[in-house]
């Protein structure tokens, strides 16, 4: 009797506890999914903001009549990943309770923080959250935009992300101004650490020359990116040679090769007489006599690095960074050297890019151009 009584006992606390576990398990999905909802999302004042800009891009209205909500983009749909970004969400909560975003104010101080964190989870995902509804395998890349139809498969070839060039998407870009004075920075570190006994270099900005070690009065100027052959060090200076192209009856600059319109050297009139000028050879395409030339001149040491692929690295994130708001990333061989400088100018002054900034992108689009060789 007492066996019995017993077995009936645990059958209803079974029971019981099969039901409060359903019962809990609907209440949690319940939650989970009201939480994931874009009415949620944007319930909090610090949210009308990207809730506006949100509304003006094309995850919110498009003519196919297909919404991206909040969830869609930012949690991943994997169980693992979904559960992780809501524990991790209770941070929100706490910066909408201490007012971290309460006035515009301070949303844009935040805001190019929090845009490089999404930028991150989805670079380091490989854009799980794009994918799920964009996918390279199911692309008619055939129907797609002339711009598209060129980089996909570019985009495909070298492995690259969806936010690799879709940044700016479904939210206006931040001012990305402080992540390019910090690459900047950076760039200038390596340079004042390259050994001495590094003959090879590169100008980090632009930077004045000078004619002898002593000089106070520059005669010329050195673009960034120019290639330079350190003679000798003295005084915190570099004694260089540089090479590069006139064209016949232009002797104010010299450029990076013949026919192409990439600035090396601006010359002053005391530093056109220290040209040695080499051989010569005519542009078939133009018809022009360009005149190869060489200049000694001085410069300062910390404006040279030896390291190239640091200097192409730091043009690199100028040009992620800044010219993938409104577009994806064009490829560097879509222009040829000449036709990216009009491609600069016409963008430059949508970009949060200074005019030496602009330099070093120009530099780099035109030396990584469709006909140009890796020797430049």
């Amino acid at each position: 009797m007492i066996g019995k009584l017993i077995r009936k006992t645990w059958f209803w606390l079974l029971l019981l506890g099969a039901l409060l576990g359903v019962a809990a398990l609907g209440v949690t999905v319940t939650v989970l999914h009201k939480t994931s909802s874009t009415e949620f999302c944007v319930s909090c004042h610090s949210m009308q903001t990207p809730l506006a800009e949100y509304q003006g891009s094309i995850h919110f209205q498009n003519p196919k009549g297909i919404r991206a909500e909040c969830a869609d983009c930012h949690i991943p749909g994997d169980p693992t990943s979904y559960l992780w970004t809501k524990v991790r969400a209770v941070k929100d909560i706490y910066h909408e309770a201490i007012g971290t975003l309460d006035t515009p104010e301070k949303y844009e101080a935040h805001k190019l923080r929090m845009a490089q964190s999404v930028w991150d989870e989805l670079k380091a995902n490989d854009s799980a959250t794009c994918r799920s509804c964009h996918s390279y395998a199911a692309m008619d890349i055939l129907a797609q935009r002339p711009n598209a139809r060129a980089e996909h498969p570019v985009a495909i070839k070298e492995g690259q992300t969806c936010i690799d060039c879709h940044r700016g998407v479904a939210h206006i870009m931040p001012d990305m101004s402080g992540l390019a004075a910090a690459g900047a920075s950076e760039l200038a570190q390596a340079a004042a650490q390259t050994p001495t006994n590094v003959t090879t270099r590169y100008a980090i900005a632009t930077t004045p020359l000078f004619l002898d070690a002593a000089a106070k009065t520059d005669e010329g100027t050195l673009m960034p990116s120019t290639r330079v052959d350190v003679l000798a060090n003295e005084n915190g200076r570099a004694k260089v040679q540089i090479e590069g192209w006139q064209q016949d009856g232009v002797s104010e600059v010299f450029y990076a090769a013949p026919g192409k319109r990439i600035l090396s050297v601006l010359v002053g009139d005391t530093a056109k007489k220290a040209l040695v000028t080499g051989q010569s050879e005519t542009d078939s395409a133009t018809n022009l006599t360009w005149h190869q030339v060489k200049l000694t001149a001085w410069v300062d040491q910390t404006q040279l690095i030896g390291d190239q692929g640091k200097l192409w690295q730091y043009a690199s994130t100028l040009m992620s960074n800044n010219c993938t708001g409104c577009h994806g990333l064009t490829a560097l061989d879509h222009f040829n050297a000449n036709q990216w400088i009009g491609v600069i100018k016409g963008m430059e002054s949508r970009t949060s890019l200074t005019p030496e900034q602009a330099r070093m992108l120009t530099q780099y689009v035109q030396k990584h151009a469709s006909d140009m060789s890796a020797a430049h």
